[in-house]
């Protein structure tokens, strides 16, 4: 598997993976994390892989070379919004271990479904391509203050009036709906907000897209109410004595899981990681991805 794992370490230091345990990978992305837990958790252990993306479960399932691993592996194309279904379903148990990666893996730019502001691609953004809205609705669809707004609250995007206002100007010429054109978009207002000449006015060491590509993106799949919805499922499907690891990217996605795991009685699960753990400076060096990833983690009691 070409994708590096972010804090791959550091899950298998709090999962501490035994011979025939069972793990759940609720992002199996391109199985990185997964492959590693199921060498340990041999001969017997099973890892129930979800994802809801299906070219991520077809890329797993190509990785497989070896017939031993692949037997202890079960694929679920599904949202992990559904997990406590799924486990039912499959008759999964008892779990020791489940695992939340909310970030997404490289091979998930190159799928073509307009990700990425590097690409000029269709602005569609959709995890599972089967269904739901695609971020061309929103931009074309939705009126200015709808979209200052999701990028004001998904993106934290300060110059959110002004790109919703520039949508707005510029899908009246013609509707958007590749990448290029929204990233243009998104740098007129820039520039024109900085006063700058530059193509590409950077702030803050990010491109200027980037906030509102991750604002369409977590709106187009809900990512945060999915996550709101799988963590009480997460930690009723663990076994007493497992552990739930999140790791999250975004300032949205954590403050999600922290309050979670506040919220929950002491009686019922043990925070592990009182201060998030974050990559270390190697990891940084080597993928520097991994920067803004904070990892938390529970035991249920």
């Amino acid at each position: 598997m070409a994708h590096v794992p972010v804090m791959i370490e550091e899950v298998l230091k709090f999962f501490d993976p035994k011979p025939n345990q069972n793990f759940i990978d609720c992002t199996l992305g391109d199985g990185g994390h997964a492959f590693a837990v199921l060498e340990r958790i041999a001969p017997n252990g099973q890892l129930l892989g979800i994802d809801a993306d299906p070219d991520a479960i077809a890329i797993v399932e190509s990785g497989i070379r070896n017939q031993e691993l692949g037997n202890r592996l079960i694929l679920e194309n599904d949202n992990f919004r559904n997990l406590a279904a799924i486990v039912r379903e499959k008759k999964f148990g008892p779990v020791y271990g489940i695992l939340l990666d909310l970030g997404f893996s490289t091979s998930t730019l190159e799928r073509g479904r307009g990700f990425s502001f590097e690409k000029d691609e269709l602005l569609d953004m959709r995890f599972d391509p089967r269904g739901g809205i695609r971020a061309a609705e929103i931009v074309n669809g939705w009126d200015q203050r709808q979209i200052a707004e999701l990028l004001e609250e998904y993106g934290e995007e300060k110059l959110a009036r002004e790109i919703a206002s520039k949508i707005v100007a510029e899908r009246k010429k013609k509707p958007i709906v590749m990448t290029k054109q929204l990233v243009e978009t998104v740098l007129m207002a820039y520039r024109e907000k900085l006063k700058s000449k530059q193509e590409v006015p950077w702030v803050g060491g990010i491109h200027p897209a980037t906030k509102t590509f991750q604002a369409l993106r977590i709106e187009v799949n809900d990512e945060l109410g999915a996550l709101q919805e799988v963590l009480p499922q997460a930690v009723e499907v663990l076994q007493a004595g497992g552990r739930l690891a999140v790791i999250a990217f975004h300032s949205l996605e954590d403050r999600i899981v922290k309050q979670f795991f506040r919220s929950w009685p002491d009686a019922k699960i043990k925070i592990l990681t009182k201060k998030p753990v974050v990559a270390s400076d190697e990891e940084i060096k080597n993928n520097p991805k991994a920067r803004s990833a904070k990892l938390r983690v529970v035991a249920k009691v």
